[in-house]
């Protein structure tokens, strides 16, 4: 077993509900789980299944005067749930990173890459705008990003879904947060970006020692970037294990379905 000080994000005893017409209704519970430093762990289960509330309530993104989230949720030790809007603000893009399914959502049409990538950069740091400028063009270099200079006149609707995940992934980065949480990042896209959306990440991971929060609902792409996995149903954790143990001996009658109807796997061996 796993620590809580062995671990960079602490999950314990989550319970999120929401407000409805006929009282609150559960839509996770009971979520307890670590990662660890420099680590991918993997987020399966079908649509509906409390994946994307689970993470949703790590970031403290939820309305609380609709939502009720209670547990503890720790960043390297310090509690997050109940902290005040201003502070959650202060760690998320700095301490912790969210990447989108659609990346065309986490952009403003109205303004340039550029403006939005030099603003996230000036939020958290002293940085001037000179400075920002050539931290962001830095990152993208890093990570081959072609023409950074270039890339940060375009707005981003001149930019393809796959080229946008990737400058997503530079942002995400740049602060070297301690933790990515990647909620389905290849699911918008062609296979040839899929692939490299997921060479960037493990990128990351190695050089910043960031750990990864990686949600999907596709196994393949489970298998090829997760240390762990963490398989979810009707808002619980049903199993979890290594990501070859799960796949090579799945113990849970629903992890055997999911493993049933997936397609061609590379897994890890």
């Amino acid at each position: 077993m796993e620590t809580i000080e062995q671990n960079i994000l602490h999950v314990k005893d989550l319970h999120v509900q929401v407000r409805t017409s006929e009282g609150f209704s559960t839509l996770v519970q009971d979520i307890t789980f670590g990662l660890k430093k420099g680590k991918v762990l993997g987020l399966v289960g079908e649509s509906g299944s409390g994946k994307t509330v689970t993470s949703m309530s790590i970031l403290q993104l939820h309305d609380r005067k609709t939502m009720n989230i209670s547990g503890s949720i720790t960043l390297q030790g310090r509690e997050l749930n109940g902290l005040e809007n201003k502070e959650i603000r202060k760690i998320r893009g700095k301490d912790i990173a969210f990447i989108m399914q659609n990346p065309m959502n986490a952009f403003t049409p109205v303004f340039t890459i550029g403006h939005q990538f030099i603003e996230t950069i000036q939020s958290h740091t002293a940085f001037n705008k000179k400075q920002a400028r050539e931290l962001a063009i830095s990152v993208m270099q890093s990570v081959d990003l072609p023409d950074p200079i270039k890339l940060l006149k375009n707005y981003p609707f001149e930019l393809s879904g796959g080229m946008l995940q990737r400058v997503m992934i530079a942002m995400a980065a740049c602060l070297q947060p301690s933790v990515i949480i990647a909620d389905e990042p290849t699911t918008a896209l062609d296979l040839h970006s899929q692939l490299l959306v997921l060479r960037l990440l493990d990128q990351v991971r190695s050089e910043y020692g960031t750990s990864i929060l990686l949600i999907s609902h596709d196994l393949g792409v489970i298998s090829e970037m997760a240390d762990d996995v963490i398989v979810m149903q009707h808002g619980r954790i049903v199993e979890e294990a290594n990501v070859i143990e799960l796949f090579d001996h799945p113990q849970h009658e629903y992890t055997k379905k999911l493993l049933q109807t997936r397609p061609t796997l590379f897994s890890k061996r």
